[in-house]
């Protein structure tokens, strides 16, 4: 791909009309086919380590497993001594394998991919002289991008305009406070690429204002480039990865003791050394579970698919187990317990009688406020407009999540007026006067102060958000900074109903009946939160306020988040806080957000959540975007995880049960025999059939009473099910070497045959058992898992009857083994029943 930072045009002094012609841009933007042409030039506008890899080298990864190569090099020594058949079954059974292999998990990254690019951020950009939503891969230089509050930074890019322009990059430059941005002055000498000012990067975020500007790098050319790469991507080592890694090694310690041991064995016995080298790596392929990242990715994209039909978008699987593990959902209230249809309930004056001046001055804060326009905003623009005075725009102080406010200074009939609003804790202590209703004003006394206080507490405990508005005149000047928010007049108040959702007390209940408690976390005061909690019937234990947290110890915060369900006026900071004491007491912490102010939590959350309607900033840092609002779409979700997990766990249980047992009796009939128990490619036939067996796992349904809890990694339960559900196995495996011995008086054709389909019977059968905590006899297999478990068991039993047995090392059984088969197979699924039952009672809810 070329890089823009070689390309001559953007290097040099620069102003706005120059950085024009070195881009070969014009005003009215590119066109589609420009686009397209510099798209083939320059490349997608993503960093190319992000990039997917090819076909050829996704089969190479495959290939380059240790014990595919381990199995390969077997083959080639096999082939160069003459033992060209095995060598090629050898190969048939790792390149069947790996193909199945790929086949499953390409398709279930193309279906986790379509997902990804339903929520795919777009960027406003001027093509063909219109503007109009563009995915941001798409963007090249020359590209004029349309930004506003809310929204990430698509590429790196040159001012042309700008509107009260405050940009987010501490995340790039360490600064912690919003950075103000200007267009460069036309006699400035610039280089488009210098950092300053008249430069916005990839990676960083509007907070308010708006702006034009045009893009003169995109991917790996941008400044910032590999940074933001690290700061975009999530942490990999999430809670289902970390148990992954466990399984991993747990296996890795099993299969090395058990190569080592049969190794050693069979050269002591002064057996053939490449024959026992072949069984040995063998008996290691027979324990691992190298099927296990095909299952799990098509568990977790069908999983995706399915939350998709529910309308819940996974960015990232690993986010699907994660969401099963959550036990804790710390929320706003606004648009998850409450409809999020805010309206305007009453504008009051400070003794709570209605107000229209104070409907005109705050209808002028937000008609004018250029940074991200709230739902309270929204609700306010819906209000009749202000009559009386027109004023026009001057200034802007941006609303912080600190000082909780905003003011707008604005000049109409002769006067600057500075109009704020926001929170009434912060706004009250800036004021000086209080309005009268005839238009004068007051000096604001203890008496009035303590009345506006009273309207402020009345209006919230009847469950209303309330904004409280001032204003005062100002002088003219140049501009205006946050020290011209003091001295104002007290207007009063403007009240918004937002009533709570219909239901919300049944999906609350359905969440906490599966061990989900929700946390509310929001930035209202306290009485709003303990009056919307009441209504949806949450029990609180009382409402922590964000003023309390900051005198808190961490230790002390852990033991209060544990407690209580209800926080209040907390800051982003403070909510981050929150979710790090739930973390430190155990819990896996789901975080919805929707705000700029919400980013920090939700890549602090194990799994962050987002909706649909959020800004950029949100959902690029969310890994599961809800399309619906409403927590009933998140618990069918939950449920969908959940589900996923427990396909995954099915897998994982067999193949450390059955295989193990199975790999067990092996070598210790490696030992106990005077020839090996099975043959090299007969184990790999075998180990590769129970895999076909098991690639539809996926399809299963999973028990009700799995999906009643949260759901973790539980590796001593997968040891378990090795250390006594594996003897079992081997106990019906040591049966049936006597019974083929001396009852059969098997010879060693027909020991290798027998033993084959007994083992591949039991392993595979086991399944029907294993998928369910309860009676198999009441809980159904889905349709394909049955097909292809019965199906492989019926090959198997054919296969010493066809022409290919003798190439296999089989012969025909005879039918008096098929009897004595039945009874060990019902005899075995019937005792690891009672086994499982004992093991699994750990999975049952808690009564």
């Amino acid at each position: 791909m070329a890089s823009l930072t070689q390309a001559p045009f953007i290097t040099g002094p620069s102003t706005v009309r120059q950085a024009f012609e070195r881009l070969s841009a014009t005003s009215a933007g590119l066109t589609t086919i420009e686009g397209q042409r510099r798209l083939t030039v320059y490349g997608r506008n993503e960093l190319a380590r992000r990039g997917r890899l090819n076909l050829a080298l996704e089969i190479a990864g495959l290939l380059a497993n240790p014990l595919v190569v381990l199995l390969l090099i077997a083959s080639g020594v096999a082939f160069l001594v003459g033992e060209r058949l095995d060598a090629g079954i050898i190969v048939t059974m790792v390149l069947l394998g790996v193909a199945l292999n790929f086949v499953q998990t390409y398709r279930s990254g193309k279906a986790a991919e379509r997902l990804r690019q339903s929520v795919t951020p777009q960027a406003s950009v001027l093509r063909d002289k219109a503007w109009g939503d563009l995915a941001r891969p798409l963007l090249v230089p020359g590209d004029i991008i349309r930004l506003k509050a809310g929204d990430l930074v698509p590429a790196d890019a040159f001012l042309i305009e700008a509107q009260d322009l405050h940009v987010q990059e501490a995340a790039l430059t360490g600064e912690s406070l919003p950075v103000a941005k200007e267009v460069s002055p036309l006699d400035q000498s610039i280089a488009l690429a210098d950092v300053g000012p008249h430069v916005v990067y990839v990676g960083s975020s509007v907070v308010s204002g708006s702006a034009m500007a045009l893009v003169f790098a995109t991917g790996d050319a941008t400044t910032f480039g590999e940074l933001a790469e690290h700061l975009a991507a999530r942490q990999p080592d999430t809670e289902f990865e970390r148990g992954q890694r466990r399984f991993g090694f747990l296996i890795m310690r099993t299969a090395t003791f058990l190569v080592f041991f049969v190794f050693a064995v069979s050269i002591a016995l002064h057996r053939d050394p490449l024959e026992s080298m072949l069984f040995a790596v063998a008996l290691a392929v027979g324990l691992t579970p190298e099927f296990l990242p095909m299952i799990t990715a098509v568990t977790l994209s069908q999983g995706a698919v399915q939350m998709a039909r529910r309308k819940v978008v996974v960015k990232h699987l690993s986010a699907i187990q994660n969401l099963g593990s959550m036990d804790v959902l710390c929320s706003d209230k606004t648009g998850t317990l409450t409809a999020g249809a805010i309206a305007v309930d009453r504008c009051v004056d400070v003794a709570g009688a209605p107000s229209a001046r104070v409907q005109q001055m705050v209808y002028w804060n937000s008609y004018h406020e250029s940074g991200i326009r709230s739902p309270l905003d929204a609700a306010i623009l819906q209000l009749p407009k202000a009559e009386g005075p027109q004023y026009a725009k001057l200034d802007e102080m941006p609303f912080d999540f600190e000082r909780k406010c905003l003011s707008v200074v604005v000049e109409g009939e002769g006067q600057r007026l500075l109009i704020t609003k926001g929170a009434p804790e912060t706004v009250l202590p800036k004021c000086a006067h209080w309005a009268l209703p005839d238009g004068g004003d007051r000096l604001l006394d203890a008496g009035t102060l303590a009345q506006a206080h009273e309207t402020d507490r009345a209006l919230s405990t009847a469950g209303f958000r309330v904004l409280a508005v001032a204003w005062r005149v100002v002088p003219v000047q140049p501009d205006y900074t946050l020290a011209d928010e003091d001295g104002l007049t007290l207007g009063g108040f403007v009240a918004f109903a937002d009533p709570v959702s219909p239901g919300t007390d049944a999906v609350l209940a359905a969440l906490k009946a599966d061990g989900v408690v929700v946390k509310i976390v929001s930035g209202d005061n306290e009485l709003v939160v303990a009056e919307v909690c009441r209504q949806v019937g949450l029990v609180n234990g009382g409402v922590v306020v964000g003023a309390d947290l900051d005198h808190m110890t961490d230790v002390a915060l852990s033991q209060v988040a544990e407690r209580v369900t209800a926080f209040a006026r907390v800051t982003p900071a403070q909510k981050t806080r929150i979710i790090l004491a739930l973390q430190r007491r155990g819990h896996v912490v789901g975080f919805i957000g929707d705000g700029i102010n919400d980013a920090p939590s939700l890549h602090m959350a194990d799994v962050g959540i987002s909706v649909q309607a959020a800004v950029d900033v949100a959902r690029d840092a969310a890994d599961i975007i809800l399309l619906e609002s409403g927590l009933a779409v998140l618990h069918d979700g939950i449920v969908a995880g959940r589900r996923a997990f427990g396909n995954v766990m099915k897998y994982l249980l067999m193949g450390t049960s059955s295989n193990f047992g199975n790999m067990f009796s092996m070598a210790v009939a490696s030992v106990a025999l005077p020839f090996l128990p099975m043959l090299p490619t007969q184990i790999l036939l075998n180990n590769f059939l129970y895999d076909l067996a098991q690639i539809t796992i996926p399809t299963d349904d999973v028990d009700a009473s799995y999906t009643r809890k949260p759901r973790h990694w539980d590796i001593g339960l997968v040891r378990d099910f090795m250390v006594f559900v594996g003897p079992v196995s081997s106990v019906f495996d040591f049966l049936t070497f006597g019974v083929l011995l001396w009852g059969f008086q098997a010879n060693e054709t027909l020991f290798h045959t027998g033993w084959f389909v007994e083992s591949l019977a039991t392993q595979t059968l086991v399944v029907f058992v294993i998928r369910t905590a309860g009676s198999p006899l009441k809980s159904r297999p889905s349709r394909p898992l049955a097909m292809t478990v019965l199906a492989v068991i019926a090959l198997a039993m054919v296969l010493p009857f066809t022409p290919f047995a003798s190439a296999l090392g089989f012969t025909p059984l005879p039918p008096l083994f098929f009897v004595f088969l039945a009874v060990v197979v019902g005899s075995y699924l019937a005792l690891v029943e009672v086994v499982k039952r004992r093991l699994m009672g750990r999975l049952e809810p808690a009564a």
